[in-house]
């Protein structure tokens, strides 16, 4: 029997999904880490392998998540490598009371087999025979050359504290609770933490509530144990009329070896806005770059741009639904 292409997770959206008060829906932090599970499920299945996350790239977060909204969480398979798997993630919720399903994220994960010594190891060949599935093949593969693209940019930037921006770091330790099926931290748990501290960042920037509307470029370096020594910081790079663009790095150690000895785990770039009380953006306060680093990695922000722009990917779902006034923030924002 042939292993299954695709899964759905359902469930309902927590108040404990939402991070602060006064907020609009769910955290984009939570909806990755919803992502990374069903991605997860997915990559298993069909390789009938433990699989460690490698990379999201090009999420693009359409509109809030409410509270007590359903919420389906959909991955399929678009293309696999010797031991990689690139999947396509739909991410819609809908209101119980009237069960209109409507869009508020996609975005491509590759996740990568590994045997008992956590080292990759060959999965099926994914052969697409229908035209939506040879879409996806498709927008899988315009992908590639963006992506290398975008780590060599990433790569080559320097982050020290010759920078002014604003940039704010937490540290903590890896919990039990934060385990995943193979003994280390879930790749979604530590997307949730990229999340919150690129959020308090930018809202200190604001004085008001932030949003995440894109995400990309997340790297995955290494795994984090439990009872690690956690580090993530978040830095303010670029501001546009409503956009803050900042980049968020996580590093991690065993505690016993101190703060300086920690290793990159995790490296990412992403989007905020605030909005006011109707989800309408509003002006951001901007940022004046100052020293040779600032400037630099203003930059390098106008660099990646350009490069989206350059490669133009494929989309990887037809945009069906009308979402509304976030597809316009989300598709918008790196310009603004």
């Amino acid at each position: 029997m042939a292993p299954r292409t695709s899964t759905t997770m359902r469930f309902m959206a927590a108040p404990t999904d939402v991070l602060f008060s006064d907020s609009l829906g769910v955290h984009g932090g939570r909806v990755l880490q919803w992502i990374d599970k069903g991605a997860y499920a997915c990559a298993t299945q069909w390789s009938s392998q433990y699989c460690v996350t490698a990379y999201f790239g090009h999420i693009h977060f359409t509109r809030p998540i409410p509270s007590g909204h359903l919420v389906e969480v959909r991955s399929r398979i678009a293309h696999t490598g010797r031991s990689s798997m690139h999947i396509v993630n739909e991410v819609l919720s809908a209101d119980p009371r009237d069960g209109v399903w409507t869009r508020a994220c996609d975005c491509l994960v590759i996740f990568v087999a590994v045997d008992e010594h956590g080292q990759p190891t060959e999965v099926p060949s994914f052969e697409p025979s229908t035209p939506a599935e040879k879409h996806l093949k498709e927008a899988a593969l315009s992908r590639i050359e963006l992506r290398e693209a975008i780590e060599e940019e990433m790569a080559k930037q320097v982050y020290t504290d010759a920078g002014t921006a604003p940039r704010l770091t937490t540290r903590f330790l890896a919990k039990p609770t934060d385990v995943n099926w193979g003994g280390k931290v879930h790749g979604g748990t530590a997307m949730e933490w990229v999340d919150e501290a690129a959020t308090a960042c930018s809202m200190g920037w604001v004085r008001r509530p932030t949003v995440a509307v894109y995400a990309g470029g997340i790297r995955f370096y290494k795994p984090i144990h439990i009872g690690d020594l956690v580090e993530v910081e978040a830095r303010l790079l670029h501001t546009g009329k409503h956009a803050m663009h900042m980049s968020v790095h996580l590093r991690s150690g065993d505690p016993r070896t101190g703060e300086d000895m920690l290793q990159p785990a995790l490296h990412c770039s992403a989007t905020y806005v605030s909005l006011d009380d109707h989800g309408r953006p509003l002006t951001a306060p901007q940022f004046r770059p100052s020293t040779p680093e600032d400037r630099a990695l203003w930059q390098h922000v106008e660099t990646l741009r350009g490069l989206r722009e350059q490669y133009g990917p494929l989309p990887l779902v037809d945009d069906e639904e009308g979402e509304g006034g976030w597809r316009v923030i989300a598709s918008s924002a790196e310009r603004r």
